[in-house]
């Protein structure tokens, strides 16, 4: 028995903040060249009482026109935006999904290499016989952890959601994944306040860092410069040992499609691994950094323009800090 991706839909929400509505806000910075140098030219915020878990029920809705819901038997929910503290938010999308009670159903938190988890967690349990048909959502409202005068991840952050059919196949079309794990690099991506060591702050000290950027302990904090050398660091190499895990050189995959973090970043590992422009994926200009959702958008997109089967080779990586990657085959249009 192996692991197909069958179908993908993904949702952003309908808020769309655009490089010359963040002029407005911040005029003296040069969005045109940002947008030259990121490719990030819009991106989607959900509204203040909006949530990652309503854009996920829509991205299921959407799945569901073309797909039984019935057949779904387990949920895999990854998000770093849930609901609740507690219950587990894969349980609420169970119910106002109407899926079956004798399912399974669990939240994992991770970001970037969210998804790329998820297809592996989905693999082993059709390979296992525990599972024929696993929905994995993907839900990301990082929006709100951003702090009104924090330039740099305004620009670079979208919210948005996927749901992904990942069902059992005689062809294993997810084959083998590898993975990698960092936390010493936990504070280079961090929500610091808000869960059980440190509680929200009524109000929190702003902090300056990079050039004219600001939050509090109660925000998200990037530290670019570090999380731009880790990935040029460990990527390309992670990259190549996925090669050697599935017997495949570089010009044997049709298609790389790594976390869309930034235009900037994607070349300069593209331009390391000696791959051709036209067989590594690039675009971010509508939706920018969706998070967990930048693979599976980028893979939807992809795959409208494919003919016969691809390989295909997904990476993901950042908060954590996580990586995993590995090679799935598709051979329509998901």
């Amino acid at each position: 028995m192996g692991a197909t991706i069958k179908a993908i839909e993904y949702i952003f929400p309908e808020q769309k903040i655009s490089n010359d509505d963040l002029l407005k806000q911040f005029p003296d910075y040069d969005f045109a060249k940002f947008e030259e140098k990121v490719g990030i030219r819009n991106r989607y915020w959900v509204q203040e009482n909006e949530t990652a878990f309503d854009l996920a029920k829509k991205a299921c809705d959407k799945l569901f026109r073309n797909n039984n819901k019935e057949d779904i038997d387990y949920v895999l929910y990854c998000t770093q935006s849930p609901e609740y503290f507690l219950p587990t938010t894969a349980c609420l999308l169970q119910d106002q999904l109407g899926l079956r009670k004798n399912i399974g159903a669990f939240d994992f938190n991770l970001g970037c290499s969210g998804f790329t988890y998820g297809v592996s967690f989905a693999k082993a349990l059709i390979n296992s016989g525990q599972a024929k048909n696993v929905l994995l959502v993907t839900a990301e409202t990082y929006s709100k952890y951003l702090h009104p005068k924090d330039r740099s991840n305004r620009a670079i952050f979208g919210d948005a959601a996927a749901a992904t059919l990942i069902s059992y196949t005689e062809e294993e079309n997810v084959v083998n994944f590898l993975f990698g794990t960092d936390g010493s690099g936990y504070d280079k991506l961090i929500v610091k306040n808000g869960c059980s060591r440190f509680p929200l702050e009524n109000n929190p000290l702003e902090i300056q860092y990079g050039t004219e950027n600001t939050y509090t302990n109660n925000h998200l904090y990037m530290n670019g410069p570090e999380v731009f050398n880790f990935t040029n660091e460990v990527i390309p190499d992670f990259a190549k040992e996925i090669l050697v895990k599935n017997n495949l050189q570089i010009d044997d995959v049709d298609q790389y499609v790594f976390h869309q973090a930034n235009k900037f970043m994607l070349n300069f590992m593209r331009k390391r691994l000696k791959i051709k422009p036209e067989n590594f994926y690039i675009d971010l200009e509508d939706g920018g950094n969706t998070v967990s959702c930048t693979i599976p958008i980028a893979l939807k997109k992809y795959s409208q323009r494919i003919s016969k089967s691809q390989n295909v080779i997904i990476v993901g990586f950042g908060v954590g800090l996580s990586w995993s990657g590995g090679l799935i085959k598709i051979n329509n249009k998901l």
